[in-house]
């Protein structure tokens, strides 16, 4: 397994390799050049601020899918790692987070050919979120305290990244999918989150992006880049969140894994 670990800490480096991982360092905060970076060859580095780190997965699909020769290929973050563990637990030090990381692919996923996190369920959020973020919204519209089925990945996006912009942006998808997503966005009441994956091999991955990036370039054309508000300013790196989900979903046989939370600069 090949795990890329991204960070925009410059400071993270040796953590991260101490985890096993391979650090990825993504923005202008970064100067140590040992990290895997996305500026080098064909790159968008310059659009990091409004993708994220499909920055970093766009320098890969341009520049070094084909050396990616490792059976399985995953992706986690400084602050977000794969786990089998699924109990809560404290990490004090970098060896005792480490002592609960993933390192391989166990035998029983060995018939997959994805692994997403554990979906995210938006209708077991408490209504005083969505009101919080979109009081009118919530207010004409009170079935959604009641039905939890209507509080759907759509109703979602709307509320938080802006009323209408799923609805452009899956105008604008293949026609191979467009239905299929538009019918997953309004349907579904989860989504796989922080644009983290595992898949096995690059054939998988380079179908992936071939489908992705296209799209999002797509999308620009709609939304630019004088977007304002993290809800708004990220919207590319949000869009590729649920179409991640319903991709893998789509065209792999895809199985679940535990995501937790440490902050790699919280311990040493």
């Amino acid at each position: 397994m090949k795990m890329f670990c991204i960070s925009i800490n410059n400071n993270h480096y040796n953590k991260i390799k101490k985890l096993g991982y391979i650090p990825v360092g993504l923005g202008s905060a970064i100067s140590e050049e040992k990290f895997f970076k996305d500026n080098s060859g064909n790159n968008i580095s310059n659009k990091n601020p409004y993708y994220g780190e499909y920055t970093f997965h766009y320098w890969i699909w341009k520049n070094k899918i084909d050396e990616l020769n490792e059976k399985w290929i995953g992706f986690c973050q400084y602050r977000k790692f794969w786990t089998l563990e699924k109990n809560k637990k404290e990490f004090d030090t970098i060896d005792e987070l480490n002592r609960s990381l993933l390192k391989n692919i166990p035998p029983q996923y060995e018939n997959y050919e994805s692994i997403l996190g554990e979906p995210m369920f938006i209708n077991q959020f408490k209504p005083s979120k969505f009101i919080k973020k979109n009081f009118m919204k919530m207010i004409k519209n009170p079935y959604l305290f009641l039905n939890k089925n209507k509080r759907n990945i759509r109703f979602h996006f709307d509320l938080m990244h802006g009323e209408g912009n799923l609805d452009r942006a899956t105008a604008l998808i293949d026609k191979v999918d467009r239905d299929d997503f538009n019918h997953f966005v309004n349907t579904e009441v989860s989504f796989n989150p922080h644009n983290m994956f595992i898949c096995k091999s690059n054939k998988i991955l380079m179908n992936y992006y071939n489908a992705l990036f296209p799209w999002l370039e797509r999308c620009e054309k709609i939304f630019g880049f004088e977007l304002e508000g993290y809800g708004l300013k990220r919207i590319y790196g949000f869009l590729a969140e649920r179409y991640m989900s319903f991709w893998f979903q789509k065209y792999t046989k895809f199985s679940l894994m535990p995501i937790i939370f440490k902050d790699v600069s919280e311990i040493n």
